[in-house]
Order: C-alpha cells, then sequence, then structure tokens
C-alpha cells in the first residue's frame, strides 16, 4: 500500500510523457494544451478558477494564455461580475487544434487501456474518484500532529 500513491503518480507521468511524444508536431507545450483543455471543456472560466485547477501560480497562467492569445487561439473577456477579472475563451481558430489533441488523446487511451477488461477500468475510475473524495473532505494540518 505505501508504494500506491507513487504508483498512481509514475502511471499519470507516464501518460503525460506518452501525449507529449504524439503532440509535439502539433506545435503546443503542455503548459498550453493542459489550457488549451480545459477551457474547451469549461468555457468562460475565470483565470484565477484555471489556475487553480491547474495548481500553477495565476502569474504563470497569465504568460501561457498571453502567448495563447498572440497566436489567436485563446480569447480573454472581461468578467461582468468582477472588471479585475478575466473570463477564457477558446477561439474558432484553436478547434482544429483541439480535435487534433482530442484525436491524440483517444489513439494514447486506447493504446494504454488496450487489452483491459471494460468493467475493471470502471472499478479504477470508482476508486480513483473515491480516493480524490477522501482527499478532498480530509481534514488540514495532520503533518503537525507527527
Amino acid at each position: 500500500m505505501e508504494t500506491l500513491p507513487f504508483e498512481i503518480g509514475e502511471t499519470a507521468h507516464a501518460l503525460r510523457k506518452a501525449f507529449d511524444r504524439r503532440a509535439v508536431g502539433l506545435g503546443i507545450t503542455r503548459a498550453q494544451w493542459k489550457v488549451l483543455f480545459k477551457v474547451t471543456r469549461l468555457p468562460g472560466l475565470r483565470q484565477i478558477e484555471l489556475a487553480d485547477m491547474l495548481d500553477i501560480e495565476p502569474i504563470t497562467l497569465s504568460r501561457i494564455v498571453d502567448r495563447l492569445e498572440e497566436a489567436g487561439l485563446v480569447e480573454r473577456a472581461a468578467d461582468p461580475a468582477d472588471r479585475r477579472a478575466w473570463r477564457l475563451h477558446v477561439t474558432a481558430k484553436a478547434q482544429p487544434i483541439v480535435e487534433k489533441l482530442r484525436a491524440v488523446a483517444d489513439e494514447m487511451a486506447a493504446e494504454a487501456f488496450g487489452g483491459l477488461d471494460p468493467k475493471d477500468i470502471d472499478i479504477a475510475r470508482h476508486v480513483l474518484g473515491r480516493v480524490r473524495e477522501n482527499l478532498s473532505t480530509a481534514p488540514m494540518n495532520r503533518a503537525s500532529n507527527l
């Protein structure tokens, strides 16, 4: 059990690296495709919300979004509820790239999960979801009790 969190992390790392190898020809960095995927799935996200979801500093995200905006792939829209905030949207120009990234992800997933019983995949999804749920409700500051 003690190595399971490490194994989960290593598996996630292997999936990211496999995706990177396949997506390298599209001219999009890992940080950029992560932003494109999230904003495609959740249009109108505030930059601060997205930075939190991606676990990166807001200034780091701002630089990534700057580059995507310069390339015409993402646009910022003023948040009507907060004039200091920006909401992000993927542009029509980004759609072909997002579709190619999705195709790469589908191909990689088919390879990664090939030969696995769909029931096992459903069990893995359930278990990982429960782990995330357990961690999201765990009390803070336990390390100080050690």
